[in-house]
C-alpha cells in the first residue's frame, strides 16, 4: 500500500471508529481510544464491532487484550488486513475496501429531498426504512442525536415518506457515510441523494466509509475509490458487524 493510500486509509479507520464509539455511547457503553487501537470492554451494539485497529502493524496481543471474548459475538474491525487473529479463537467473517471520494465531486440528481433527522419522531420513521422490518430498528436510539458529529440523512417523497438515506459521521479531516440504503433500487437510488446531502452539509470535506460486494461496486459508481482492504474477525457465532 503506497503511503497516500495507507493515510486515507488511517483516515476512514479512525472516523469509523468514532462512529462505533458514538454508536456505543448511545446505548450506554463507554469505550477507549488508545494509539493503536479503539476498544470497547463490554459487547457493544449489534452488528459494531468490539475493536478497531487505527495503525499498520498492531500486534494481535494488543487488540485482543482489551476485547471480552468471553461474552459470545466478539468482533474485530481489522482495519489494516494484517492480522492473524486464528490463534485466539477468531474466524474471518467478511472482506471489504475502504473507499474515498474527493471532496466537490459531482453527483447524478436525485429525485428525492433530504433532511437530517434531528428528533426522536424522524430518527424512528429513518430507522423503520433502514431495517424493512427485519426487527432491528430500537439500534438507533435517541441517545444518537445528542452526538454532534453524528448526522442521520433521511431521503423523503413527495408525500414525506422516508425512503432512503444514510448516516454521515463527521470527523476532523472526513466524513465518514456508512449505513447506506433505499427502499427501492439499492445503494443506485440513494447516493445521490446521499451526496447531495453532505456536499450542502459538508462541502470541503472528502467522504470515506468501506463497502463490499455489490454496495462496494455501486459506490465506485458513484465516485469512490477502493483505497484498501481491510477484514471483520469474529469470535464464534454472532450477528454480522456492518457499522
Amino acid at each position: 500500500m503506497t503511503t497516500p493510500m495507507q493515510l486515507l486509509v488511517r483516515t476512514a479507520a479512525r472516523n469509523n471508529a468514532e462512529w462505533c464509539a458514538a454508536m456505543s455511547r448511545s446505548h450506554g457503553v463507554e469505550s477507549r481510544f488508545g494509539a493503536e487501537v479503539w476498544h470497547a470492554p463490554t459487547r457493544t451494539p449489534l452488528f459494531h464491532p468490539d475493536a478497531v485497529t487505527l495503525t499498520p502493524g498492531t500486534t494481535a496481543a494488543t487488540v485482543t487484550e482489551g476485547v471480552d471474548a468471553t461474552t459470545p459475538g466478539a468482533s474485530v474491525k481489522d482495519s489494516f488486513a494484517d492480522l492473524d487473529l486464528s490463534a485466539d479463537g477468531y474466524r474471518i467473517l467478511f472482506e471489504a475496501q475502504w473507499i474515498h471520494r474527493a471532496a466537490g465531486e459531482p453527483a447524478a440528481a436525485s429525485d428525492r429531498a433530504w433532511a437530517v433527522a434531528d428528533s426522536p419522531a424522524a430518527l424512528r420513521a429513518w430507522a423503520d426504512a433502514w431495517d424493512e422490518g427485519d426487527g432491528h430498528a430500537d439500534l438507533f436510539r435517541p441517545e444518537l442525536l445528542d452526538d454532534p458529529a453524528t448526522f442521520v440523512l433521511a431521503g423523503r417523497t413527495s408525500d414525506g415518506r422516508t425512503t432512503a438515506g444514510a448516516v454521515a459521521s463527521l470527523s476532523e479531516n472526513a466524513v465518514g457515510i456508512s449505513n447506506v440504503f433505499a427502499s427501492e433500487g439499492g445503494p443506485d437510488a440513494a447516493w445521490p441523494c446521499v451526496l447531495a446531502a453532505v456536499h450542502s452539509l459538508f462541502p470541503a470535506l472528502p467522504l470515506v466509509g468501506y463497502e463490499h460486494g455489490d454496495a462496494l461496486a455501486a459506490a465506485v459508481r458513484h465516485g469512490f475509490e477502493p483505497v484498501g482492504p481491510l477484514r471483520i474477525w469474529l469470535h464464534g457465532p454472532g450477528a454480522l458487524p456492518t457499522g
